[in-house]
């Protein structure tokens, strides 16, 4: 019961002379560790082969090549569920307990995510040692996808009412720990496989078991360290502005209102968009990068790849989402469209068959990556522009069901477009030319919808006494520090 207690709101106001800055690292903490899921594509050719290498021993090294799995091995396709199944359960989750966030305050989420995220590394032990894939489709996708959930949109609002000076640059550091997450997760991930592995034995049922143990442990961290603004704070010499910049606004919507509103529904598609482009190649990194060059690349250079790529989604999440404070958000996602279309264009022509030229197709890569992470940096400040800091919490979460259907989307395209090009006698390097084009073909549509956005109307506001209302309950904002 002590434990519970402190995990309630009240018991997590700051003192005076708390600094804000002590924020961003608890959000780091939960962000850096269900981040992993960006990792996942290492755990995919282990996975594929792990009754092979039960049966013929001696490792990987034994196996006659990269397409001649055991029979009752998991194929690529059924593994490619778990991450887009982690990513649905994520934005649903942030949905569904977006309110409750903001009810019961970051610590309690922050505690559940824990318990959720970590457990489903647990189950997926269980599910490798009876390969039973089911188990982990609901130990990682399901339970570990609630906890990614609730864990990712915790510190946002929180960090939003930290920094309403620059809330671009608070989302931004609220996030790029997610973005950063494989970068830990996929040498970590490699490191412990390598430690484990035995003839017979990839290690990936004792690699789940000790992440989920390192994993608890980071995010109590966060747990225990996290605060919100006691009420009247703001920052020292901090006014708000008078007039605000357009599709700015100074008004609150609730949630429910926010749902019905054609600025929400655009911003739906803009984020997916974005996301479903960048989520087919993180997703499918590490393979990818092995196929386009066979034979240039080993495993350890492909999770070396997976590292870098995340190293720069987590920096495009900062970078970018400051950079919106200037030039605002929706200039900002203009230049997320019109330069991602372009690299997706080139990309296929550095493979193998083309140029063959690695380091472009890297670079390529790291810059559409920050813009991928750019995106998920921004939007949240994207909301608060647009329907207040009120409920940005709640209504954050509901827009992250773009993220769950990108996560469907983005590696379905992926893998069976690669499938069924394989089918027809394409070589691997070849395969993934059809569906870059095809992003190309998505990153123009969120162009369309993000040209589209416009400030919401007034009839959606909140009336003035509401807002007081409501607002007054929450530490930092306006009405609280009358």
């Amino acid at each position: 019961m002590a434990l519970l207690s402190f995990l309630d709101r009240n018991h997590s106001v700051a003192e005076p002379g708390f600094s804000r800055w002590l924020v961003p690292p608890a959000a780091l903490a939960i962000h850096l560790a269900i981040g992993q899921v960006y990792a996942f594509s290492v755990f995919k050719k282990p996975l594929n082969y792990l009754l092979q290498v039960a049966t013929s021993g001696g490792g990987l090294k034994a196996l006659p090549g990269v397409d001649s799995p055991n029979p009752s091995d998991w194929k690529f396709t059924s593994l490619g569920w778990i991450f887009s199944l982690a990513i649905v359960c994520l934005g649903l989750s942030a949905a569904i307990f977006g309110k409750w966030l903001e009810r019961v305050g970051p610590r309690r989420a922050m505690f559940t995510s824990a318990v959720c995220f970590t457990s489903g590394f647990f189950i997926s032990a269980a599910g490798v040692q009876l390969h039973q894939l089911w188990l982990i489709y609901f130990g990682y996708g399901v339970i570990g996808g609630i906890g990614l959930g609730i864990g990712y949109i915790s510190p946002v609002s929180t960090l939003i009412k930290w920094f309403p000076d620059r809330p671009g640059m608070a989302t931004g550091m609220a996030i790029m720990g997610f973005g950063g997450g494989a970068l830990i997760g996929s040498p970590l991930s490699n490191d412990l496989m390598a430690f484990f592995r035995t003839d017979r034995d990839l290690g990936v049922q004792k690699t789940f078991l000790v992440m989920g143990t390192i994993y608890f442990v980071a995010m109590m961290f966060g747990v225990f360290t996290v605060r919100v603004p006691r009420p009247g704070w703001k920052p020292e010499g901090w006014v708000a502005p008078v007039k605000p910049k357009s599709l700015v606004t100074a008004h609150s919507v609730e949630v429910n209102e926010a749902f019905g509103t054609p600025q929400f529904w655009l911003l739906w598609i803009v984020l997916c968009m974005n996301v479903t482009a960048g989520i087919g190649i993180l997703e499918q990194a590490s393979p990818m990068i092995q196929e386009l060059f066979k034979g240039q690349i080993t495993a350890v250079a492909a999770g070396g790849f997976v590292a870098l790529l995340s190293l720069f989604n987590m920096g495009g999440r900062f970078v970018w989402s400051s950079v919106s404070d200037y030039i605002g958000r929706k200039n900002t996602y203009y230049v997320f469209f019109l330069l991602g279309a372009t690299l997706y264009y080139l990309a296929p022509s550095t493979g193998a068959s083309g140029l063959n030229n690695i380091k472009l197709f890297v670079t390529i890569c790291a810059v559409i990556l920050t813009m991928y992470g750019g995106g998920f940096a921004t939007i949240p400040a994207y909301l608060r522009d647009l329907f207040g800091t009120m409920e940005v919490g709640a209504i954050h979460g509901r827009l992250l069901t773009a993220w769950s259907a990108a996560g469907v989307f983005g590696p379905v395209l992926v893998n069976y477009i690669r499938e069924y090009e394989k089918g027809k006698g394409v070589p691997l390097a070849d395969a993934y030319s059809t569906v870059l084009y095809v992003m190309v073909g998505l990153l123009i549509v969120g162009f369309l919808a993000n040209a589209a956005v416009r400030p919401v109307d007034s009839k959606h506001w909140y009336k003035s006494e509401e807002v007081d209302k409501n607002l007054a309950a929450v530490p930092g904002s306006a009405v609280a520090t009358r």
